[in-house]
């Protein structure tokens, strides 16, 4: 068994990764931590997990946690996992975060979109965890930094067709539609109810800190550097991401091509599911699940090649993309705890 650690437990990330780490045949759950909550049982802040954990928050130092666990993922805000990462691999620990602060390789680029980096030293030793991409290096990595939300969905909706080079990529547009979970637990005056019902909204236009970690795995995908125009929106539902993306095709290639060659490109991943010509995602078809669905159209009279991807924000977009990681590090089958069948209608 594997002995875990949740480090920043008490938001939407950190119960979501102790709903699916309870049903994983090869962990235990040693440590979450959260100061806010300290010695309140997780059931009394999540009702959802009466009778299931009898766990309760502790206020432990990165070097308590340590001593319980082998794997620790980091829960907590952009720029606090700077702080304890290092002192977590000091002790020999495998790392997962959830957080920005091991994202971007280059530093000048994190810094001029967050803060000073504490512990920039890591950086080059951190692995982008998006396993369709990067899984040879994730199983080997110590520290891995768990991709963004919206990222994963803009990046496995492009990889295929940047990767092939059939698109324009200075006509690259990827709009964004995000359930109110991507924001947290915290109260804000944006997410209020009486702010998002009903509604219908774009925020961060162009300013967006996904953009450049967007921009980072794009490029890489291109062999050049792609400059994305991305437009989050936020919309009243709790979970999942629609994201539809746009691109001049360079070349004439049938709908039935550009699906197959998606397919081909995905024929080994568990978790990317490239659907039929006419057939798009619905986010209300990987609620609670780990997958990523993809759609693909031409608008033939324009010639533009549109893409659209589905995912839960809180599964495929964070705990359940972090826990594929996890399976990777340790050596456990890839899917194993994360074949989760979607909730509906």
């Amino acid at each position: 068994m594997i002995n875990v650690g949740v480090y920043g437990a008490s938001g939407y990330t950190g119960q979501e990764l102790l709903r699916i780490l309870l049903r994983h045949p090869e962990t235990n759950v040693v440590a979450l931590t959260s100061r806010k909550f300290k010695g309140t049982p997780v059931a009394h802040v999540y009702p959802v997990f009466t009778d299931l954990t009898d766990m309760s928050y502790i206020d432990a130092s990165p070097r308590d946690v340590a001593s319980m666990a082998d794997v620790v993922f980091l829960a907590v805000p952009h720029g606090e996992a700077m702080d304890v990462a290092p002192l977590f691999l000091k002790e020999g620990k495998k790392v997962i975060d959830l957080s920005a602060d091991y994202r971007l390789r280059d530093i000048g680029t994190y810094e001029a979109w967050y803060k000073n980096h504490t512990s920039s030293h890591l950086i080059q030793e951190a692995v982008y965890g998006l396993p369709e991409l990067y899984r040879s290096d994730i199983m080997s990595a110590s520290l891995v930094a768990n991709p963004g939300c919206y990222p994963t969905g803009v990046i496995l909706g492009l990889a295929p067709a940047l990767k092939e080079g059939i698109v324009d990529t200075a006509t690259l547009i990827a709009d964004s539609k995000s359930g109110v979970s991507g924001a947290g637990r915290e109260a804000q005056l944006g997410t209020l109810f009486c702010e998002v019902n009903e509604g219908l909204k774009a925020y961060k236009i162009g300013t967006h800190r996904h953009t450049p970690e967007i921009n980072q795995e794009l490029s890489a995908l291109a062999e050049h550097e792609v400059n994305v125009s991305f437009i989050p929106h936020l919309v009243p539902t709790n979970r999942g991401i629609l994201t539809t993306m746009y691109a001049t095709m360079k070349r004439t290639m049938s709908v039935a091509a550009i699906i197959e060659m998606y397919r081909t490109f995905y024929r080994e991943e568990p978790f990317v599911r490239v659907y039929d010509e006419g057939v798009y995602p619905n986010i209300i078809s990987v609620r609670g699940s780990n997958y990523c669905d993809i759609g693909v159209a031409l608008d033939e009279r324009a010639g533009r090649l549109i893409i659209v991807t589905a995912i839960d924000n809180l599964v495929k977009g964070a705990a359940g993309q972090a826990i594929q990681n996890m399976n990777l590090m340790c050596g456990l089958p890839e899917e194993m705890g994360l074949n989760l069948i979607s909730l509906f209608p």
